[in-house]
């Protein structure tokens, strides 16, 4: 993993377009606070949501929910022009559950209206409802993930659906991704920033 367990540092991680750093900083994190939220994902999550089984609490509501990551590999991808984060959170409000299954669906589901794909409307239809069954079945409360530890399970990416807002002093800033490196604030003043 490329950060120490949470149990040492009792964060999870968050990453946000550069763009949305000085809101970040002055109000901190909201669920729907970024374009990209009513532009992206919303309709998406309302779409996993329909299909929650029953074990899921009713306040697990993906369209609601702020997205972090327990923590990534050493070869993870980023996303250019973007900050990572790391945030305190309430482990009372939030869920676990496993990433992999949700972006197995995200394409088919953005691009089963487009004549070109017209594949994804069936695989949604078909293998989709067994994804999303499989996503929710192994989803669990982030205590109880604490205990079974479900994000250090091979193939599980666990992502952290938090479910309050994350104040400005409950942020640390980690790094900033660019096209062709990922530099941690500090060495980002030492190369940018005159004395």
């Amino acid at each position: 993993m490329l950060f120490p367990d949470y149990g040492q540092t009792g964060v999870v991680y968050h990453v946000i377009n550069l763009n949305d750093l000085l809101t970040v900083k002055t109000g901190g994190i909201k669920y729907d606070d970024k374009l990209t939220y009513q532009n992206n994902y919303k309709d998406f999550h309302a779409y996993l949501n329909l299909h929650r089984t029953q074990k899921i609490p009713s306040w697990v509501d993906r369209t609601k929910a702020i997205f972090a990551s327990m923590n990534f590999s050493d070869n993870h991808t980023w996303h250019s022009h973007s900050m990572l984060l790391a945030v305190r959170i309430d482990p009372l409000r939030c869920w676990i559950a496993n990433e992999n299954k949700a972006n197995e669906l995200y394409e088919p589901f953005i691009l089963q209206n487009i004549d070109e794909f017209c594949g994804a409307e069936g695989y949604l239809k078909e293998r989709g409802q067994a994804v999303i069954k499989e996503y929710w079945d192994t989803s669990l409360s982030f205590t109880d993930n604490l205990k079974q530890r479900r994000d250090k399970e091979a193939g599980y990416d666990a992502e952290v659906m938090v479910f309050h807002d994350i104040r400005p002093a409950d942020i640390h800033y980690i790094a900033i991704v660019s096209d062709h490196r990922v530099m941690t604030v500090e060495q980002w003043k030492k190369t940018f920033c005159s004395n």
